[in-house]
């Protein structure tokens, strides 16, 4: 799992453009579709000669929680959610820089806040009650797409592990992002 969302250095570097609203190279890439942050990991994987995806929601979930049962990764007092994540309450209406918040104990930035990430399942509202309960897969397909995480533009309740949402595949607002997982 990226230790941090890709930022709009990385995604120039490999896309040839930067489509995000707020402009700077270590801020998160926003203003990505789901299609977009697919074919980033597509060339990604043929420059590196690496498999590169986006995570599963249970990958991430899993990788946000590192461990805890919380509704935080750091415990269930959302007071504390400042000192890990840029969100409504102190983002000023905009990205910051990856990685400048504390992180979880798998040593990931910014798996609260900042911009919401894509996942690569299919949005199903019956996802926890139909699955397994050990790495449970999503619907690979589907007219939506999952998000998680939350964004600056969210707030505290919008960052828990748990909270899912769905977006179209071909939408892009300045609150969505994503960070890549790689196949070994």
């Amino acid at each position: 799992m990226g230790v941090y969302e890709v930022t709009q250095e990385q995604y120039q570097r490999v896309m040839g453009s930067n489509p995000s609203n707020f402009k700077g190279a270590n801020l998160p890439v926003e203003e990505v579709s789901w299609n977009d942050a697919q074919e980033f990991c597509r060339k990604l994987s043929q420059q590196e000669g690496k498999a590169y995806r986006l995570p599963t929601e249970a990958e991430w979930e899993y990788a946000c929680r590192a461990g805890s049962g919380t509704r935080f990764h750091f415990g269930d007092d959302e007071s504390q959610l400042g000192e890990y994540a840029w969100y409504e309450n102190n983002s000023e209406s905009q990205t910051h820089p990856v990685g400048t918040k504390r992180p979880n104990a798998f040593g990931l930035f910014d798996m609260h806040g900042s911009v919401w990430e894509w996942c690569s399942d299919g949005y199903d509202e019956s996802y926890y009650k139909n699955s397994p309960v050990d790495d449970p897969q999503g619907p690979s397909a589907g007219d939506v797409r999952v998000l998680r995480g939350g964004s600056w533009y969210g707030w505290p309740g919008d960052s828990r592990s748990a909270l899912r949402l769905r977006g179209t595949p071909d939408g892009r607002i300045s609150s969505v992002g994503f960070r890549v997982a790689r196949t070994e």
